[in-house]
């Protein structure tokens, strides 16, 4: 079984379907974790855990996401950056300002922040993980999903430069790409689909625990898929 205990592990995206099973995950095997999450409710009630609201699009929202983690629990681990968000159906031709930018901003400013604000705290330490979740379209895209696709790619090719400038100080950078994952929200957005076929956000938690673990010490700037049958 791998052990976290003493370590601190910042989760962005915490309240979500996928959040909820990754904080599990960590708390489950001893970590202390640090969920960040716009708004609403804490995911658990847990002793080891505590949130953080904030809005990762902000640079400020992100920096100070990352000192309040790091200050509060007195160290950091692990950054799991989670957040991220699906809109598109229009082609290039036809996809507006807006949509353009609510996914540039969730699925990569929002990277880009909360990853800029936590490296000098892991490489300080001499030691930490950095896991970001993206998506199969990052690596296949798909017609009238540009928007989405773009900055689904975008987050692959931020994780795997991080890897590179990590090399030698102890930190590592991974990407895990899993298609469509079972969540209550996707479920409701296409009720007719085999959620069978889909993948479980259980399996996708193993899979980050595992790299965020110091048996992964050797694995930097991979881009995993995890597809599940479907």
């Amino acid at each position: 079984m791998l052990e976290f205990a003493d370590r601190v592990i910042l989760v962005t995206g915490a309240s979500g379907g996928l959040g909820c099973a990754v904080t599990k995950a960590f708390l489950d095997v001893g970590a202390t974790v640090a969920g960040v999450f716009r708004s609403g409710a804490p995911p658990v009630s847990h002793e080891r855990f505590f949130s953080i609201h904030a809005d990762l699009a902000v640079p400020e929202e992100a920096a100070s996401a990352v000192e309040r983690a790091s200050s509060q629990a007195g160290r950091l681990d692990a950054l799991i950056h989670l957040v991220g968000g699906f809109a598109g159906g229009q082609p290039v031709a036809g996809t507006d300002d807006a949509t353009w930018k609510r996914m540039l901003d969730l699925n990569l400013n929002s990277a880009f922040y909360i990853m800029r604000a936590a490296l000098p705290v892991l490489v300080a330490a001499g030691r930490g993980r950095i896991v970001a979740v993206g998506s199969k379209t990052a690596v296949e895209p798909v017609a009238k999903l540009s928007a989405y696709g773009v900055s689904k790619a975008g987050l692959v090719a931020l994780v795997r430069t991080i890897a590179l400038e990590l090399r030698g100080t102890g930190v590592t950078a991974n990407a895990v790409l899993p298609s469509v994952i079972d969540t209550p929200a996707n479920r409701s957005a296409d009720p007719a689909a085999d959620f069978s076929r889909w993948v479980a956000p259980e399996s996708i938690a193993g899979l980050i625990l595992w790299l965020a673990s110091d048996a992964a010490a050797d694995v930097n700037g991979a881009v995993i898929p995890i597809y599940g049958v479907g």
